[in-house]
């Protein structure tokens, strides 16, 4: 049971906040060592990378309490477990931001749209919680889809990637399917609409364009 990456998962740490919340830095690591009652405390570590690890530590023999990370679930386990739980969660919501997106490439064409656009991503399917749609502000209309999607659906491969839908024109369409990079539309009309893998295969400043391009078409 990995308790932290259910916690932190899709979000990035502000090692500002992190100092301000308690934490203390020795070489690259960042250090929470708090009581989570009178008899428990957990020590917390993140590394330079964001990652974070801990442990719960009885205090009274000095000895990690590694039944929280079991199936165990008796009264005192797991009051000893939300404990834990309860203070990962306040570390989360006081010294993490949220990622929208897994992929680095996503998450700052995620941004981009933002910054430029003023809009968010919409999740809209309970199946697909991590799918999201882009509007134009002013007539509603999808220009840009976000998904999260096995390679396998749209060429050779069988890993999990995020990929972004953009609607073009369709000359452009056919030019860009002989580059690398780019795939027929997933789940779109594949006339109208291109599929791009946000793997870094492509730069960003080439994926801006073509989103510009498409939210310009949907204004029309």
């Amino acid at each position: 049971m990995n308790i932290e990456n259910d916690i932190f998962k899709r979000t990035y740490v502000d090692y500002h906040k992190i100092l301000d919340y308690g934490f203390t830095k020795d070489n690259d690591n960042y250090y929470l060592e708090r009581n989570i009652n009178d008899s428990f405390k957990a020590i917390i570590t993140i590394d330079n990378n964001g990652i974070i690890n801990g442990k719960v530590i009885d205090i009274s023999i000095n000895e990690e309490y590694t039944n929280i990370r079991t199936n165990m679930n008796g009264e005192f386990v797991n009051n000893i477990r939300k404990l834990y739980q309860n203070l990962l969660i306040d570390i989360r919501n006081n010294c993490f931001n949220i990622n929208f997106f897994i992929s680095n490439q996503a998450n700052r064409i995620n941004q981009y749209i933002k910054v430029k656009y003023n809009n968010n991503p919409e999740f809209l399917w309970k199946k697909s919680p991590y799918d999201a749609v882009y509007r134009n502000s002013f007539n509603n209309k999808w220009y840009a889809i976000i998904m999260n999607i096995n390679m396998s659906k749209i060429a050779i491969g069988n890993e999990q990637v995020e990929r972004i839908n953009v609607k073009l024109d369709r000359n452009k369409i056919k030019l860009l399917l002989h580059k690398n990079g780019y795939y027929k539309a997933y789940h779109m009309n594949k006339n109208d609409w291109i599929t791009i893998v946000l793997n870094d295969t492509l730069k960003d400043d080439e994926i801006k364009v073509l989103i510009d391009e498409s939210y310009n078409i949907i204004n029309k």
